[in-house]
């Protein structure tokens, strides 16, 4: 049986920690094992870490590791590295809720011996009939598509424990493990049945925030490991709207996303290429919390 740590960096995450803890302990298992459940909070100044130590009261596969000082996810997820023991890791974000059968389907690929990673699907909750919703909703359809083709990960991701740290400036976590784990010769697997609720921004000045580090984020990767993930392919991304089935007021709004994550990779590659800003301690994009 398949033994699973699960890792949690949260940063005032105090409006959905509990929920996504009470998904975690609840989950439908049969073929694999959760032998722990670590939150790595980094300078929480809100109720997380008290939720998440009266988890760990009830129970015990719960651990929370505080950091005094906020100092990057990256630096959090080297901190669940360090103190994971499983033989497979599993990293979601703090703002995500999983369907009860999430876990086991996303780890059941590791029962062959090539798999090194694999990567669930992030559905939005957001109102798809308003222009920031259609956008919200339209990224991660995307990203859907090209990984059905050439996988690419986010939100919700597990690998076999071979990646002992990353740098502490990256801004893409999920995408620089990625490479390291086709570096070391595995196959990673998309796990489009693994589905992982999120929120997407519902401001434009969020979207733009979000989309903007993100791309600065994978700028720095492709520079310092030569790596691009699949999204980050115009022609990809093309290729995958031509098969959405889109309504005139749809279609209009797709080129309002566009021109937004247009201007969000222009201003990506300035922070990047001029700035030399890294993104690591991220603004918080406040909207992508409020799940009410």
């Amino acid at each position: 049986m398949i033994s699973v740590s699960v890792g949690i960096c949260a940063y005032n995450e105090e409006k959905n920690i509990g929920n996504l803890l009470e998904a975690l302990v609840n989950q439908k298992i049969e073929k694999i094992k959760i032998d722990e459940i670590i939150v790595v909070s980094s300078g929480s100044t809100d109720r997380t870490n008290e939720i998440v130590e009266g988890y760990s009261e009830r129970d015990n596969r719960i651990m929370l590791i505080t950091q005094p000082q906020r100092e990057g996810k990256a630096h959090a997820v080297n901190e669940f590295l360090k103190s994971a023991n499983s033989e497979i890791l599993i990293l979601e974000s703090a703002d995500t809720i999983p369907c009860e059968d999430t876990i086991e389907k996303l780890c059941l690929p590791f029962y062959d011996e090539k798999v090194g990673m694999t990567g669930g699907r992030p559905l939005p909750i957001n109102d798809k009939s308003t222009f920031i919703g259609f956008a919200g909703h339209l990224i991660w359809e995307l990203h859907h598509k090209i990984s059905s083709i050439s996988p690419k990960f986010g939100e919700l991701i597990a690998f076999r424990d071979v990646i002992k740290e990353i740098p502490k400036n990256t801004a893409v976590d999920e995408a620089w493990i990625e490479a390291l784990i086709k570096k070391k010769g595995y196959n990673v697997v998309y796990v489009p049945d693994a589905v992982v609720y999120n929120k997407a921004p519902e401001t434009i000045r969020d979207f733009i925030k979000q989309r903007r580090r993100i791309y600065a984020g994978h700028l720095y990767l492709k520079n310092k490991l030569g790596y691009s993930v699949s999204t980050m392919s115009i022609r990809e991304i093309i290729r995958a709207i031509k098969y959405l089935n889109l309504s005139s007021k749809e279609m209009l709004y797709l080129i309002g996303a566009a021109t937004l994550e247009g201007t969000s990779r222009v201003l990506g590659w300035f922070d990047h290429h001029i700035l030399k800003k890294d993104h690591a301690i991220w603004d918080i994009a406040e909207s992508t919390k409020n799940w009410g």
